[in-house]
C-alpha cells in the first residue's frame, strides 16, 4: 500500500473529508463494499466506506454501504469496478479440509 509523506503507519491515508468526494459504488452488503474498497486501494485509489443506516421503523429498506473517492479519482474508480465486474469468473480451487492429507514417505 502506498503511504503519504508524514504518515506514521503503513495504512493508506483515507480521503480528507474536506475534499470533494464522489460516490462510486453502493451496496446493501458490507462484505461486498469491503471487497470493492480493497480492489480500489490495490489499484492505488484511496477510498472511504460509509454506512447509510436508517432507522428501519421510519425508512424500511433504506440503508447500505457506499464507497467514496476523491472527485479526480472517480472515473478511474468506476473503470476499475466495471472491469472487475466484467472479468470472467475467477475460479478458485476448492479444498476439502475434512480429509486427512496424504501420508508422506
Amino acid at each position: 500500500m502506498e503511504t503519504r509523506p508524514g504518515s506514521t503507519d503503513d495504512i493508506a491515508e483515507r480521503p480528507n473529508p474536506n475534499e470533494k468526494l464522489v460516490r462510486v459504488f453502493d451496496t446493501e452488503q458490507e462484505s461486498e463494499a469491503l471487497v470493492v474498497r480493497g480492489l480500489l486501494e490495490s489499484a492505488g485509489i484511496d477510498a472511504d466506506m460509509t454506512s447509510l443506516d436508517a432507522q428501519q421503523d421510519i425508512l424500511p429498506g433504506v440503508g447500505g454501504t457506499i464507497i467514496l473517492v476523491r472527485e479526480e479519482d472517480a472515473e478511474e474508480a468506476r473503470r476499475v469496478i466495471e472491469e472487475y465486474r466484467q472479468a470472467p469468473g475467477d475460479e478458485t480451487a476448492e479444498v476439502d479440509v475434512s480429509e486427512e492429507p496424504p501420508a508422506e514417505g
